[in-house]
Parts: C-alpha cells; structure tokens; sequence
C-alpha cells in the first residue's frame, strides 16, 4: 500500500491535493489549500496542488452523457487516489456521480457558494430574444430553458469558462449559461447575470467544493474534517439522496434546491424538486421538509415525482438501480 506524505518524514507536503487542470478547478483547489493552511497554522507550501488531466476535459465536440457521462470528470483522479499518488481529490460536486466506489468517501464539503445560474447574453429568461439559439450541454438547464422559452433552440456547448464564452462571442449561440459560483471563482461574476432560483431551479450540489480521499485513510480524514462545513453537508447529502432515489443519470432532466429552513432551531432542511421531459414540454415538481439526515422523506418525494410523471419524464430515470 502506498503510503501518504503525513506518514513519511522525508515528504515535504502534509497532503496532496489532487485536481482538474481547468482555471475553475485549480482556484477550487487553490481554496482548499487555503481553508486547510488556515484551519491547520500550516505554510501553503505544505499543500501540493497536483494537476490530473481528466477525460473529460479532453473531448469537447460531444455532450457529456454522449462520452460516458459524469466519470469523466472523476476516473483519472479516483485512479491516482486509488494509487496513493495523492492523498484527496478536490471536485465540483455536481460533477461527481451519485454511486461512487467504496473505497473513497467525502471527507469535506466547502461552504456552499451562490447556488444559482447565470445568463450570459440576456439579462433575463423574458429577456432572451425570439428563438433564439442556446448553447448548453445540460438536460436540466437545456429542458427548464425550453419549458420556459419553447421558441429558443439548444446547440450543444461543452468546455470550460473561457471554452464557452469564446464559443458565445464566436457566434455559435446568441445565450448561454453558467453557474454563478464558478464565475465568481474566477472572478467573472460581471459577465454574466444571475437567475432567482424561485424562477430558475438549479442543479443538485451546485456551488459546492467537495474533498474526497480514501476510506482507509484516517489521518488524511481527520486532516479534511477541520474544513467540512456541516450545513452545507446536510444539504449536498439530501440532494444526492435524492439523485440516488430517482435514478438520474448525467442524461435525466432534474433540478433540486435544498435549503435550511431560516431561524430553525431544529436542523430542519426545505427541499424542492423539478423533474422535466428533455424538450421541456412536460415538468413536474414537489417539494418536502424535513430533519437534516432524515433521507427517507427525500425517497418519498421522489417516488411522489416519479408517480405523477409521464413516460416522457420517467424513461430517463432509472430507480432502483
């Protein structure tokens, strides 16, 4: 077994923080660094940044449930933690499947960001021009849009920040969007507005950092768990459970807010669910409270969407599986 550089006294680093290459996912890790340095009294250079190309990062020309989904994002990271070549892995947690492997497990959830999306080239839903083209690789942004604005038409539009927005000033859609905490990450919130989210529900987990290493791995646990940020964990946990009930894959139309409920004394947490049909013609929503943790009532709201839902909506979800 390989062993961590905590447990080698030759190792300069304390932990190995492994990322995507992209600018968003190297500042997510740049603020990990930063939360655990803090957290710990330890000098930034105890932290190594190791960048890992991923696969998704490679194949642009393809909407991503094309090419094999969110496991793009996360197999060569969860090789080289596999391997002991780095000690966690720093993630989007939109991107991260809803099953993963047994052997790693969440050891952090950053504090959540803005949550919401953002319109770029609009300053509004209402305020798209008359059919105009879209660009966006998401079936929930790609069916909310077409349930709100069946006149627009959606092209496929993959890529990172810098990717897309090139792709909108090249002309190759008149609107796209992405998500406000990225933007904000890379200090670009000005380019884009944000959409209210009692208008425009957005994607489970959105706006959080997640930090995943081995589940054999107690010091480096131990060392992730001065960071993790429980409310945002009660969240993401809810929204995840919720994925795992209804069956979604990267292809299924869903969208999830999940919040704790203001001046609650009792970890009470508010959850509203949207499922769509790909071309947005059909949608149906419900909503839940309930304890942080308690994720039997989130199976119950998803059994609840998924019995008021047509075929349309319910043969791109996979319950039970």
């Amino acid at each position: 077994m390989s062993h961590s550089p905590q447990d080698s006294a030759s190792s300069p680093y304390r932990i190995r923080l492994g990322t995507r290459e992209s600018p968003l996912a190297m500042a997510q890790a740049h603020e990990t660094r930063a939360r655990l340095c803090a957290a710990h009294g330890w000098d930034e250079s105890e932290v190594e940044i190791v960048p890992v190309v991923a696969s998704g990062d490679k194949v642009l020309d393809r909407p991503l449930a094309e090419i094999g989904g969110k496991a793009l994002w996360t197999k060569e990271l969860d090789a080289w933690l596999g391997e002991g070549r780095i000690d966690a892995a720093v993630h989007s947690a939109k991107d991260v499947e809803t099953i993963r492997p047994d052997a790693f497990h969440f050891a952090a959830f950053l504090p959540r960001a803005d949550r919401r999306d953002c319109i770029v080239g609009a300053k509004s839903i209402a305020a798209i021009p008359n059919g105009a083209i879209v660009g966006t690789s998401a079936p929930r942004r790609a069916s909310q849009l077409l349930n709100l604005r069946p006149d627009c038409r959606v092209v496929t539009f993959r890529g990172n920040v810098a990717t897309r927005l090139g792709k909108l000033e090249a002309g190759e859609a008149d609107v796209t969007f992405l998500a406000a905490a990225g933007l904000e990450r890379l200090g670009q919130s000005a380019v884009g507005h944000a959409l209210e989210i009692d208008e425009w529900v957005p994607a489970a987990a959105q706006g959080v950092i997640a930090i995943e290493c081995r589940a054999d791995a107690p010091k480096v646990t131990a060392m992730l768990a001065a960071i993790d940020h429980a409310s945002t964990r009660a969240e993401l946990e809810a929204e995840r459970a919720l994925l795992a009930a209804l069956g979604g894959t990267c292809h299924s139309p869903v969208a999830v807010l999940c919040v704790a409920q203001k001046g609650s004394d009792d970890n009470m947490l508010a959850m509203r669910a949207v499922l769509f049909s790909p071309d947005g013609g059909e949608r149906v929503e419900g909503t839940a409270r309930f304890a942080a943790g308690d994720h039997g009532v989130v199976a119950a709201l998803a059994d609840d969407l998924l019995a008021r839902a047509s075929g349309a909506i319910t043969e791109h979800f996979r319950p039970g599986e």
